[in-house]
């Protein structure tokens, strides 16, 4: 006679419990400007612009930060899908930091946020931006290159930045240094550093302090190569100086004007 193996399987009760967690619903929009004249902190659409950061509190302390997003060009960001609770939020960018420690890190400034979002909320960061970056008239095409002037001049004065920036430590006067003026050109309407061709984009560096001269006059800027006649692009221009952000990033963020619409033609 043979013999019936009989196999007992357990199952744990929990394989089969539903999910109390609410689905992420909440939205938090928000907008990045200038403090002084409540114009938007125009940036780039990616890493190089401007970072978005929230840390839930609801679960206690030493809790690690969400995943970082990035404000749209015009400084506006959006995040429709984060859960129900209490968040520190910040951002960085081309600006003075909000949130400023010194070398051993004791708190020195916190202009950053603590909300409660329950529901959908709008926020507003205002901030002091390195640079104003203008257009000086309206660009003109010749031959395949565009030429357009701009203008450059410190959004915060260099008292008040080292006001602000020396006592976080390790303070040097090359921070308030402008290094380069870019000059993007693309066939996409968020032109700038992600959004580059590069056969036509240019640039302009400037070593040690010789743009100190230059803050506040017209400068030139003339696209490279030669773009094909008939076509639509869009140009920016964008600056920066000497200074990290967050600090130790590596990472210096540049300032932006408008986008502007520039049909080439002979």
């Amino acid at each position: 006679m043979g013999l019936t193996m009989l196999t007992s399987v357990t199952f744990s009760c929990s394989l089969f419990e539903q999910d109390n967690f609410d689905a992420p619903d909440v939205t938090l929009a928000g907008n990045v400007v200038d403090v002084l004249t409540g114009a938007p902190v125009l940036t780039d659409q990616g890493s190089e612009g401007i970072r978005v950061r929230l840390t839930e509190l609801s679960w206690g302390d030493n809790v690690e930060h969400n995943p970082d997003f990035y404000c749209m060009p015009d400084g506006t960001f959006q995040n429709t899908k984060l859960f129900k609770g209490k968040y520190h939020m910040t951002v960085d960018g081309p600006f003075i930091p909000l949130l400023r420690r010194d070398g051993s890190g004791q708190e020195l400034a916190d202009e950053s946020m603590v909300m409660d979002l329950d529901s959908d909320h709008q926020v507003t960061f205002e901030v002091q931006p390195f640079l104003h970056v203008e257009w000086v008239g309206e660009p003109k095409v010749e031959d395949g290159k565009i030429t357009a002037q701009v203008k450059v001049t410190r959004g915060v004065s260099p008292e008040d930045f080292r006001d602000k920036v020396a006592p976080m430590g390790n303070y040097t006067d090359d921070f308030l240094r402008m290094t380069d003026i870019q000059f993007f050109v693309s066939y996409s309407s968020s032109v700038g550093y992600r959004a580059r061709d590069e056969r036509w984009s240019s640039r302009i560096d400037y070593p040690e302090n010789s743009f100190d001269e230059l803050f506040g006059q017209t400068i030139t800027l003339v696209s490279n190569g030669e773009i094909p006649e008939g076509r639509t692009v869009f140009i920016r221009a964008a600056a920066r100086i000497n200074f990290d952000t967050p600090v130790g990033s590596g990472t210096k963020r540049w300032n932006y004007n408008e986008a502007k619409e520039v049909l080439v033609h002979q």
